[in-house]
């Protein structure tokens, strides 16, 4: 296992600083969450596998597949917490949805700064022990047929390195398609939806593991004495791997 020192090493190397902003759950999601998920849970044909895995408190990164709206709200559901999702811009920008993000305390990314903005955002969320939620393939899948798993972005990955200690939860989500069409706002509550929780593991886990970072303290001193071009090609060959393997799990637990 990695030690303190070079954990922190590495979440300095992966510099991104949280805004100085200081962030809480709405009031307005937390009140949301006492009243919804049982109705939402008894009218849909929604299934978990898994729940006993997911941490009930501390700072937390949901990662799962995107192939429908009710994506986010079947994620949340199963933490029984409030989740702030790194959330595109164009969800901010109808006053239809504006509202409700802007009240439940979702991260924007824009399309100026993108997702740098965005992960100072969620820096903000996981520094206060907030849950945060990422979908790797950075939108909802287009694609007409399976598989619809897309490659990953590396957000994810600088993200969990940033915060080495913090719990990683890949969900896959098997039949959201179906309940709720891409491009549809109708709703088929009688499709069967499955939530596969997979085994949560942090940054630290996966950096010590040979599979994973097959990294120890040894071969983190060599890296932080490299110039800072190599230094950064090798931490993004790391956050790439990770990345793919996050998304080769939640392939492997389900996700069509």
């Amino acid at each position: 296992m990695l030690s303190d020192s070079s954990l922190r090493s590495i979440s300095e190397l992966v510099d991104i600083s949280g805004t100085g902003k200081e962030f809480s759950t709405p009031l307005i999601y937390k009140f949301l969450l006492f009243i919804l998920p049982a109705p939402f849970r008894s009218l849909t044909n929604i299934h978990y596998h898994g729940l006993e895995k997911i941490p009930k408190k501390d700072s937390v990164i949901f990662v799962a597949n995107h192939t429908s709206h009710v994506d986010p709200f079947v994620k949340i559901i199963a933490a029984n917490r409030p989740i702030h999702y790194l959330a595109k811009q164009e969800h901010f920008e109808s006053q239809a949805t504006k509202i409700f993000m802007k009240s439940t305390g979702q991260i924007e990314t824009a399309r100026d700064n993108g997702a740098r903005s965005a992960l100072s955002k969620a820096v903000d969320a996981l520094d206060s022990g907030a849950a945060v939620g990422i979908f790797p393939e950075g939108t909802r899948s287009r694609k007409e047929k399976t598989p619809f798993l897309q490659k990953g972005k590396t957000g994810v990955a600088r993200l969990a390195a940033r915060f080495p200690n913090a719990s990683v939860i890949p969900m896959s989500i098997n039949g959201a398609r179906e309940f709720m069409k891409p491009g549809s706002l109708i709703i088929m509550p009688w499709k069967r939806i499955d939530v596969f929780i997979g085994t949560p593991i942090t940054f630290a886990e996966w950096a010590s593991s040979p599979s994973g970072g097959d990294l120890d303290d040894e071969k983190v001193k060599l890296l932080l004495i490299k110039d800072e071009h190599v230094r950064t090609n090798e931490m993004k060959k790391m956050f790439r791997k990770m990345t793919d393997q996050i998304i080769e799990t939640l392939r492997i637990n389900g996700a069509p």
